[in-house]
């Protein structure tokens, strides 16, 4: 009997951990990104050609994608975002869809504490200098006592939290759909703009792509302050951040997620910033446990459907 095909578009599944992989090798036909990256409209639609069920990354899965998989029944997206997928088409086409909201935690937390560390003590610049043959020391600055202010306070924003306190930080957060009582810890709620005064570190954690800091909220920022933003591309203007770092505004900056990605921006070019290519749940830990979520819900979606 001939099995029916599943699709894994996330390029490094089953990389540390193939016990996901075999689990559903034992039910159905696999089918991988033989691309090796994330996957463009064309090659999604060719990868998942036929396929009942996607273990999915972070391509677009618009609805003239899903259109054109008719058979797709399962979405089962290896992540926390779903805004790569049409939802409201989905939902049309009768397609389930599931994430993996909990396991990307712990790492997106600990690496924005790690990117605030290396900011505030300057250590990209350093590593560079001695590399290039200059041995200089520059001032930084303590984490301890500093005010930390976290836009979107959903799971992350509550772990990053949770570890900046421990560090001795201050922290406040804004966050809409969040009441002041309700997993704040004791934690103050402010409003965005009181956020931008309060905060020497601001911290963006939230799920949508909408803008969030344009060129007038970033002028709004203490002067001499830091912005991570380790949460989604398109939520601040990079040329407006661009011109605040290159002013001296800000101190700093460290963004892992840009509107356009691969990112060959300006960001590159200033030593007061760093850049990493979308790694938030790039630890071995929180990436096996994504897939084998994501497996797992895509088996239970499979036998719902």
């Amino acid at each position: 009997m001939k099995k029916a095909k599943i699709a894994i578009t996330t390029s490094s599944f089953g990389k540390f951990d193939d016990g996901p992989v075999e689990s559903l090798r034992a039910e159905f036909d696999i089918v991988l990104n033989h691309y090796g990256r994330k996957l463009k409209k064309e090659e999604t639609v060719e990868v998942c050609g036929g396929c009942v069920g996607i273990i999915a990354g972070t391509e677009a899965l618009s609805a003239e994608v899903l259109e054109s998989l008719p058979g797709l029944r399962v979405i089962s997206r290896c992540g926390t975002g779903l805004d790569n997928i049409d939802m409201q088409a989905a939902r049309r086409l009768g397609i389930a869809v599931f994430n993996t909201p909990d396991a990307p935690t712990r790492a997106v937390a600990e690496l924005t504490v790690g990117l605030i560390l290396n900011l505030l003590r300057k250590i990209n610049e350093m590593d560079c200098a001695i590399r290039a043959g200059r041995w200089e020391k520059l001032m930084g600055n303590l984490l301890f006592g500093k005010r930390a202010g976290i836009i979107g306070f959903g799971r992350i924003g509550r772990a990053s939290a949770s570890l900046l306190r421990s560090l001795g930080c201050a922290v406040a957060f804004t966050d809409p759909f969040v009441d002041a009582d309700k997993h704040s810890c004791d934690i103050q709620k402010l409003s965005l703009t009181e956020l931008l005064h309060f905060a020497d570190i601001i911290v963006i954690h939230v799920s949508s792509k909408d803008i969030i800091l344009g060129a007038a909220e970033i002028a709004r920022m203490k002067a001499g302050s830091w912005l991570i933003n380790v949460a989604r591309g398109g939520t601040l203007d990079e040329a407006a951040l661009y011109e605040a770092l290159k002013g001296g505004h800000l101190s700093g900056a460290a963004i892992d997620v840009f509107e356009r990605e691969p990112y060959d921006g300006r960001l590159r070019e200033l030593k007061n910033t760093i850049v990493t290519p979308h790694i938030g749940s790039y630890a071995v830990e929180s990436r096996v446990e994504m897939e084998r979520l994501s497996t797992d819900n895509l088996l239970r979606g499979l036998r719902n459907a």
